[in-house]
């Protein structure tokens, strides 16, 4: 396989299908998991499998995006993966003894309300096999072997669609049988992504070796790297485990299973554009190894308010939508969920400005600031997150997963537009510009969202069939969308060669 030498378009367009097929299936399974868990046992596996994403997180440190940006500068380099390949599997071993050491203690009561020691072991595993995935992802990115590790994950999907579908109508989807079926196909994946590496010019299996020279090069080159970044690794530990901590321990496993709802929704509306920032990292790495300025300049101007408005684009209908939305995915049980799934569309907006934003402090080197920055959020979140969720006797507006939802969409925007200005002043953009075309392209489609619902909604019997007055909203929506794109490119980020281009690569695929 030499797909290395693949273009950036063809490397997307490999993503982006297997985001949409991502996409179908999720939406087949969201609307079984948490109907076969009920809203405890989906709270209580997000409540513990969130957890040891911190964990994980916190031990990482950003190695892995330091990882990704220096494999894709130097993909020759043997000793960089067998390095970090160790480096992955001492963290999971610390993972693992840290379970330990709070079984042992019986600490584990008070870090984890609610929860058998059982199922913490299961949650760790998870998260090792989670992270294990994300570095070989990175690993088939970095090496330009993004389609056939796509064509894997389309595979893996159908998979984990199949097994889902089984233990639902055979009755067997609980906690333990949901922990074994992610450990199946997170599994499959990792098979899949070595065969790939191995069957590629870029095989490790011949050399696991490095000297000890090689161990204290690559330890201080990481280091310098990350180093910035443990403060800030620490403290997104702590928030992050506290925020849900505090739900689970104000609000209960079933408030942990209705936030759960509202944010594996709100992913599905980042589906889009989370396929494009690990290339877009790449690249923008690439670009500044050669010291080409010019070239990040473009990729930020082309790529990211295009992104931005993808996402805005499903989000905004979402969140018009949201009681239909917990009616399909949830259930009656979910249905005080509706507010939070409303407030939570909006988060995959900013989290698409953010990772993209992101990208560019990691490749050109800026941890520090990026550090700074993360840090004074993380910090500034905590007390509120105390506020919103707390009891009335303790201080608190009592609002569970509402609350919560409500800091992680407010802080975000005011993070990832600090970020932004940061970034726009490195590349010599005009940060107002940017500020602008958000407000207006979330505005404009929020005000074509709501009015196309309240239209349909006056309709009396589309009220009696729920999926056919939602996709006829959506459809009618997307018309709408469209047709204001053709007259205002610029809400896409677009201009009006791109919409000539695209109109005409749409004819000639109808003509063929």
């Amino acid at each position: 396989m030499t797909e290395h030498n693949d273009s950036l378009g063809k490397r997307y367009k490999y993503k982006l299908l297997t985001n949409l097929l991502g996409l179908l299936i999720n939406l087949f399974t969201q609307a079984i998991i948490p109907r076969g868990l009920g809203p405890k046992a989906y709270g209580d596996f997000n409540f513990l499998t969130n957890f040891f994403n911190q964990i994980i997180g916190f031990l990482d440190m950003g190695t892995s995006i330091a990882f990704y940006t220096k494999l894709s500068q130097r993909p020759k380099e043997n000793g960089l993966v067998v390095f970090y390949l160790y480096f992955s599997a001492l963290a999971s071993g610390i993972t693992l003894i840290f379970v330990l050491i709070t079984h042992l203690s019986n600490s584990y009561f008070s870090i984890w309300p609610g929860q058998g020691i059982f199922y913490i072991y299961l949650a760790a595993i998870w998260g090792i096999l989670t992270w294990f995935i994300q570095v070989l992802n990175k690993m088939t990115d970095a090496y330009g072997l993004t389609v056939p590790s796509e064509i894997a994950r389309m595979i893996q999907k159908l998979l984990g669609l199949i097994l889902i579908v089984i233990l639902y109508f055979i009755h067997r989807l609980n906690l333990v049988n949901f922990f074994y079926y992610n450990f199946a196909i997170l599994i499959f994946l990792v098979i899949g992504f070595i065969w790939i590496i191995e069957k590629s010019n870029y095989s490790i299996a011949e050399n696991w070796r490095i000297n000890s020279e090689q161990v204290r090069k690559y330890f201080y080159e990481f280091y310098e790297y990350s180093a910035p970044l443990i403060t800030f690794a620490l403290v997104g530990l702590i928030v992050g485990i506290l925020d849900r901590w505090l739900l689970q321990q104000f609000a209960g496993s079933e408030q942990q299973g209705f936030f759960s709802l509202s944010f594996q929704i709100g992913t599905v509306c980042f589906l889009f554009t989370s396929a494009m920032t690990p290339l877009l990292m790449r690249e923008f790495s690439i670009a500044y190894a050669n010291r080409d300025i010019i070239l990040m300049v473009h990729y930020f101007r082309r790529y990211i308010p295009m992104l931005y408005s993808i996402a805005a684009y499903f989000s905004c209908f979402i969140a018009v939508q949201a009681s239909t939305v917990v009616h399909f995915f949830g259930g009656g049980e979910y249905q005080g969920a509706i507010i939070a799934v409303m407030i939570m569309a909006f988060y995959p907006i900013h989290q698409t400005y953010g990772q993209l934003s992101g990208s560019v402090f990691y490749a050109t080197g800026q941890t520090r600031l990026y550090r700074n920055i993360g840090i004074l959020f993380m910090v500034l979140g905590l007390p509120i997150t105390y506020f919103l969720i707390a009891p009335e006797g303790y201080l608190g507006l009592n609002a569970g997963a509402t609350g919560l939802a409500i800091k992680m969409v407010a802080l975000q925007l005011v993070g990832v537009n600090v970020q932004l200005y940061y970034n726009a002043k490195f590349l010599g953009l005009n940060f107002k510009r940017y500020l602008g075309h958000q407000v207006i392209s979330v505005g404009s489609m929020l005000v074509i969202a709501w009015g196309t619902v309240v239209s349909i909604n006056q309709i009396s019997w589309m009220n009696q069939h729920m999926l056919v007055s939602f996709l006829t909203t959506g459809f009618i929506y997307s018309l709408m969308v469209m047709g204001l794109v053709y007259k205002y490119p610029i809400l896409f980020g677009l201009n009006r060669e791109d919409i000539v281009a695209l109109v005409k690569s749409v004819r000639e695929q109808l003509n063929n």
